[in-house]
């Protein structure tokens, strides 16, 4: 069985495996993140065109 400590040294790959699910994460958090704030934009600036 694996310890704890093992699964998170990863066999001595842990920077580059962690380092790549950070990567991963933070890429799939932006395609979520950037089209809803764009979207605000959009519909701010499409309000202040009709006044």
């Amino acid at each position: 069985m694996m310890s704890m400590q093992e699964f998170f040294a990863m066999g001595g790959y842990a920077f580059y495996v962690w380092t790549s699910y950070g990567l991963t994460l933070l890429v799939l958090l932006l395609n979520i993140i950037i089209p809803i704030v764009q979207r605000k934009q959009f519909f701010r600036q499409s309000l202040k065109r009709k006044r």
